[in-house]
């Protein structure tokens, strides 16, 4: 069974196993308009919690993507190379921006679940 979790950044990380598979929000694509163009890093690249990882650009703004734990890249999502808007059609789905091997599958129990984030996005409005 998948875990899925979020970050105050709005990004959203969903845990099966020892891999991750990230993105972000509904609410995050929402706020950034039609999405044109998704960087995101090589496989390999070994993150810590809270680095940035690529950058979305809509046509309202650029916004940088950060991890929400640490591990080593495993896969990219190649198809948002050339249909970027994935992001805006399916966020939690199709549009997922990498996968993870965990460092330490127990760091996102710190994250907020679906409850505490919508309360979370709720008080910033």
């Amino acid at each position: 069974m998948s875990t899925i979790r979020f970050t105050e950044d709005h990004e959203w990380i969903r845990v099966d196993g020892n891999t991750a598979t990230i993105g972000i929000t509904d609410f995050a694509q929402k706020t950034l308009g039609d999405i044109v163009f998704v960087e995101l890093p090589e496989v390999g690249r070994k993150l810590a919690a809270g680095d940035a990882f690529g950058t979305v650009e809509s046509v309202k703004a650029a916004s940088e993507v950060f991890a929400p734990v640490a591990g080593e890249v495993v896969e990219v999502n190649e198809e948002l190379n050339s249909e970027p808007e994935l992001v805006n059609e399916d966020p939690t789905g199709e549009g997922w921006f990498i996968k993870l091997k965990l460092a330490d599958a127990g760091a996102v129990n710190a994250l907020m679940d679906q409850a505490a984030y919508d309360k979370h996005i709720k008080d910033q409005n």
